[in-house]
């Protein structure tokens, strides 16, 4: 079945395709931060041990992993192709009524 030129190999290709850089956005993310956090750590140590601040920008860049975490592989997913699906359905309803 062929819609509007595109295959549907072409749209599964496109839609790995769009995960896959999903996924290595996450994980660059995620290695900055297992990288930088501790380069921190060792600087605000060496630089004034009495006052830690290096668990502020852990804690923040933390909560936005988090939320990538979740917008990656979290429930939104699932709950976001059913409703692409579900809109799609409406529209083509829509154009055989009238």
């Amino acid at each position: 079945m062929e819609t509007l030129g595109y295959t549907k190999e072409t749209l599964a290709y496109e839609k790995a395709v769009k995960r896959v850089k999903e996924l290595k956005g996450f994980y660059g993310n995620l290695t900055s931060y297992c990288l930088v956090i501790p380069f921190l750590l060792v600087l605000n140590l060496l630089t004034s041990p009495e006052h830690l601040w290096f668990y502020w920008p852990m804690l923040g860049w933390g909560i936005g992993i988090l939320a990538h975490a979740v917008n990656v592989f979290g429930i939104g997913k699932e709950w976001e192709e059913k409703k692409i699906k579900e809109l799609m359905d409406q529209d083509a309803k829509n154009i055989k009524t009238l």
